[in-house]
């Protein structure tokens, strides 16, 4: 269940990196950041594969990138409430070292145990 969650993670933080990468201006902090997040989902990836079939993390990362997508579009296009959007991007681009982090964390946790 772990490794589900941390795939689709890995998917959502690099769906959002790549529309904040369109929008703002990469800074050395962030680059760090992707570095990060990027290691940990290739710690991620081997875990999945080594432990799992690779038929079953191919349909759980294909799934994962479709939501991923999904909601990161949701969120550009706007949910608004009373004219006011609910949830802006700046809100999602705050989250995103606690999501590398998060990733970091599952890829070390999934290999330790």
């Amino acid at each position: 269940m772990l490794e589900t969650i941390a795939i689709f993670l890995v998917f959502l933080y690099f769906k959002i990196a790549r529309v904040h990468k369109k929008e703002e201006f990469l800074s050395q902090k962030v680059i760090a950041m992707h570095i990060v997040a990027g290691v940990g989902a290739f710690l991620i990836f081997a875990y999945a594969f080594s432990h799992s079939s690779s038929f079953i993390v191919l349909i759980k990362s294909f799934l994962s990138f479709i939501i991923a997508a999904l909601l990161v579009t949701a969120v550009q296009v706007g949910i608004f409430v009373d004219g006011k959007p609910l949830i802006k991007m700046s809100h999602i681009y705050k989250a995103m070292p606690f999501l590398a982090g998060i990733i970091a964390f599952f890829a070390v946790i999934l290999w330790l145990f």
